[in-house]
């Protein structure tokens, strides 16, 4: 199998790293600055385990071909229709695209370019952030791909990448409802986004301050409320883990969309909160909390892009 993951930024490069490092046949699709600093210097990776460099194939949108069997999508949610564009050359007819951007709203997307056959259902979890010297952080020990066929059917191409992602490292994982899983991965990074970033702190802190607790399970609440008439209802031991997690005594968790804030770099606003808004409204679903926290956000993005 050949995959081609598409930008060696924090996520792209730390899993796409991970599997170059493994000697996977792997190649990066990179803009022209980031392809010329990858050749010369490598991609370092700082991991909890230790450090260490690949020098990985590379790329420029120019130079693709239709001869990947996978493209592993991991681009900001907002650069996505900017990807399509560099990215459809190397798509053939059995081409599978695997996104792990936030939200749900990028599968609409990619499904009417490529088709929905072309789009398996795929998520991440792990905590990276780029330096300013080009090299990947690793926040925390958790490392994970997760993906599947949407109708959670098991086919040949989906066990085919499942045998690929083994032995990377990180735990790849070959999922039966994959769906659910993307749904849960959003409830969680939707409320951990939405209450660090309109308190301007971290879990331990939210919790810490008077009324925090109860903030929390209200965002929490009106998210999963969207999500089991709207989507997929999460499964009961999940909810009451990321319950638990995001209202943890002393935790210094924070979102990426936190981090990107702080950071004042562009935020996922519409596809991780303005989404689940715009279903919560065409269901009738009243989300006062939800719609002060976009407000909040739309704020800060339309000070940005003004």
């Amino acid at each position: 199998m050949r995959l081609l993951v598409v930008g060696a930024g924090a996520t792209g490069g730390y899993f796409g790293g991970r599997l170059a490092q493994a000697g996977k046949d792997v190649t990066f699709l990179l803009r022209p600055k980031r392809a010329a600093q990858i050749r010369e210097q490598g991609l370092t990776i700082l991991a909890t385990t230790g450090e260490f460099t690949v020098k990985p194939q590379v790329v420029t949108a120019d130079q693709l071909r239709p001869e990947y069997d996978a493209i592993l999508l991991t681009v900001k949610a907002f650069a996505l229709e900017a990807a399509l564009a560099d990215l459809a050359p190397a798509v053939g007819p059995g081409t599978m695209v695997l996104p792990v951007l936030n939200g749900m709203r990028h599968l609409d997307v990619l499904s009417e370019r490529f088709g929905a056959g072309a789009i398996p259902g795929s998520l991440c979890k792990v905590a990276t952030t780029l330096d300013d010297q080009g090299r990947i952080k690793q926040l925390g020990p958790f490392h994970q791909l997760i993906y599947g066929e949407r109708d959670g059917g098991i086919t040949p191409r989906i066990q085919a990448l499942d045998a690929f992602l083994q032995g990377a490292t990180f735990t790849a994982t070959l999922s039966t409802h994959i769906m659910r899983d993307m749904w849960e991965k959003w409830i969680m990074l939707a409320t951990l986004g939405c209450v660090t970033c309109l308190m301007r702190g971290t879990i331990g802190e939210i919790e810490a301050a008077a009324g925090g607790v109860e903030f929390v399970n209200a965002v929490l609440e009106e998210i999963l409320t969207i999500a089991r008439l709207t989507g997929e209802a999460p499964g009961a031991a999940y909810v009451e883990e990321t319950r638990k997690m995001l209202t943890t005594k002393g935790s210094g968790a924070t979102s990426s969309m936190y981090r990107d804030l702080m950071g004042g770099l562009p935020i996922e606003a519409d596809q991780i909160v303005g989404d689940l808004l715009k279903r919560a409204r065409g269901a009738g679903i009243a989300t006062p909390l939800l719609g002060a926290v976009y407000a909040n956000l739309r704020v800060y993005q339309n000070r940005l892009e003004g």
